[in-house]
């Protein structure tokens, strides 16, 4: 089976006047689909920008991006959000959920917006939020919400649409230790149970280790 995620060369350099900053270098890896990788580093070393280029939310300025099989460097900006909707489940670490709306609403809200062509699984929605423990929830606004809370939903957001990958930025870069176990074995659960791909980039090398590699 080809690799999932297949990274060849990448390069990244923002532009400020005649000021030139390299983010990436030369970068290559591949992932298998299914596996869980942990991508470390200090502060400033281009996890993040890695991260947005791995979900196609800016483009490399050097190499290749293979995503499923599809150059992702190569497809215009309509086909790459396209793709990006229909296989890529983001997680942030701000929750980034939408204020005036229920943890459920903002749940739903990402299924609609994948345009998936398929109902909402309701199944689904009460598995992940029975193991993620926000079941009794779901009706409260983020105001409401602990941080924890509201990272266990933008988890859930991240996971409704059934995403063959799963982009995880310092997922619990803001959480307490209990709750910091919870966001990573759910994210285990997530490549172990339901088979899907998870990249999590992190500074911490504790929560690196609960990766595959």
């Amino acid at each position: 089976m080809p690799p999932i995620i297949e990274a060849s060369h990448l390069g990244k350099t923002y532009r400020s006047g005649k000021l030139e900053v390299p983010a990436l270098r030369d970068v290559t890896f591949a992932v298998e689909p299914g596996e869980f990788v942990s991508i470390v580093g200090p502060s400033g070393s281009g996890k993040s920008t890695l991260f947005y280029v791995l979900g196609g939310l800016t483009s490399p300025t050097a190499g290749t991006l293979t995503i499923r099989g599809q150059d992702f460097s190569r497809l215009s900006d309509a086909e790459r959000t396209k793709l990006r909707r229909a296989h890529i489940g983001f997680v942030f670490q701000r929750f980034n959920l939408l204020p005036t709306i229920s943890a459920a609403d903002n749940i739903e809200l990402a299924h609609e917006i994948a345009d998936t062509g398929r109902p909402l699984d309701r199944a689904l929605l009460d598995h992940l939020s029975e193991l993620l423990g926000i079941k009794g929830r779901l009706d409260h606004r983020p105001n409401e919400l602990s941080g924890g809370e509201q990272q266990r939903v933008a988890i859930a957001r991240a996971l409704i649409t059934k995403p063959a990958i799963v982009l995880a930025d310092e997922p619990t870069g803001n959480l307490d230790t209990q709750n910091s176990d919870a966001v990573l074995e759910m994210l285990r659960v997530s490549s172990r149970e339901l088979g899907q791909t998870v990249l999590m980039i992190t500074h911490n090398p504790e929560a690196a280790m609960i990766a595959d590699r």
